[in-house]
Order: structure tokens, then sequence, then C-alpha cells
């Protein structure tokens, strides 16, 4: 049976909101006060955040940039204006009680995304997380209770790709971070993010094998957060 997934794209969003935001949903979608999965789709303004597995001095730069100390599995992560970040708050007993399962299937959504923006995309064995020519494209992070999920994944799409000198990216010393839009190449950053928000969109719903719908008449737009989350359903 194909489960239904909700989309709501959020533009930017800070992230400390962000993380309450999505920490709501979960703790609404374990009490059963919500019926159905979302995938929140939103960027950041510059943030760093730090995963129960980080290490101090994968933290090279702290000055100048918020940083947030999360529940994530993983190491130091860097989100900022131009990375597609994805929220999904998943029932995984509605899918496979399984975390290895849950990590491999969000990498493969976003390898069959990449795929769509006809970028050549595959994991690297021994690290979590997607790559495209040698180089490391989407992050991955998570955080699940009584089968719920949180956190997620980070997409760089239009991002400035020198703000991750400030730390060792997922704490992988010498890995070379790139974007949609330079593995691309074309395209004005506008239409990549959409033609990126609309390739997660198909990749989610291949590989979850999920229904998906938008908030009635927000489909496509960019959302206020707080306005979406005030809404009665959710």
């Amino acid at each position: 049976m194909t489960r239904a997934l909700e989309v709501i794209e959020a533009g930017l969003v800070p992230y400390g909101e962000a993380l309450n935001r999505q920490r709501q949903l979960a703790e609404d979608r374990i009490a059963g006060r919500l019926d159905h999965d979302v995938l929140l789709l939103l960027e950041h303004p510059p943030v760093v955040t730090l995963g129960r597995n980080s290490h101090a001095a994968h933290l090279l730069q702290p000055a100048g940039i918020e940083v947030f100390e999360v529940e994530r599995g993983g190491d130091v992560t860097f989100h900022g204006p131009g990375q597609l970040v994805g929220y999904p708050i998943l029932d995984l007993s509605a899918y496979k009680r399984d975390l290895h399962w849950y990590l491999r299937t969000l990498e493969q959504a976003l390898i069959e995304a990449l795929g769509y923006l006809d970028i050549p995309a595959e994991r690297n064995p021994g690290y979590t997380g997607v790559w495209t020519r040698g180089k490391k494209i989407a992050s991955i992070g998570i955080h699940v209770k009584q089968w719920v999920t949180w956190h997620g994944f980070a997409l760089n799409v239009a991002t400035d790709l020198a703000d991750f000198d400030r730390i060792v990216p997922c704490g992988i010393p010498g890995v070379v971070m790139t974007s949609v839009e330079k593995e691309r190449g074309a395209g004005s950053r506008e239409q990549l993010w959409q033609e990126s928000v609309g390739a997660v969109v198909k990749g989610f719903e291949t590989a979850f094998d999920v229904s998906i719908s938008h908030p009635e008449g927000c489909a496509r737009q960019a959302l206020s957060l707080r306005t979406v989350l005030a809404e009665p359903r959710l």
C-alpha cells in the first residue's frame, strides 16, 4: 500500500526555529496527533551543527557563526543559503523498523534525485551520504525516537562551498564538497533550486514508495514554517 507524504516547502528558516518545529512534529507523530508523514524542505542562514559523534577539533572556524549541538547522529555539518535541507518526519513502523534500511533509502532518494538532474551519484562505502565524481554533494544525519524520524539530509544546490572551510565536513579528512550548481555549470540559481526541489520530491516518491501531497493552495511556494505548522492538521 502506498503511503502518504506531505511536502512542505518552507523557504529560509532560522535553524533553531526549524529544530523546534520538527521536534514538535515528531512528538505529534509519536502521540498520534499527526496522522501522516511530513517532509520539510527549506534552507537555513549560515549555521554549524554538531551531531552526537562530533569532535571539537573538526570545527575549525567557530567565530561569527551560530553553532548548535543536536541529537542527530554524525559529526559536524554546515548549513547555509543555497543548500536544500530536508527533514523527513516518518513513522518507520509503516515502512521498516530498521535504521540501516532508512539511511540507505535516504541515500537512494538523493541518488535518484541527482539522476533526474543528470548528475551521476553514488554511495561511498564506509560513509553515510551521497557522492558524485569522488566529491561529496549531500550529507545525512538522523535521529529516531519510537521509530519516528527527524533531522535528515542537506543537498548542496547553490551553496557557497568556501563556507565548508569552517569545518572538517562530517569529520572526513580531505573530503571535497561540491554542489548541483558546480556539477551542472548552467542555469540560474532559482532554476537550479526549483529543479532540485522537484527532483528530491520525485526521488522520495520512488525510493520510499509514497504518494506526495502539498498543503492546499501552497504547492511549490516558499512558505512561512510558523504559519504552515499552525494549520489544524499539523
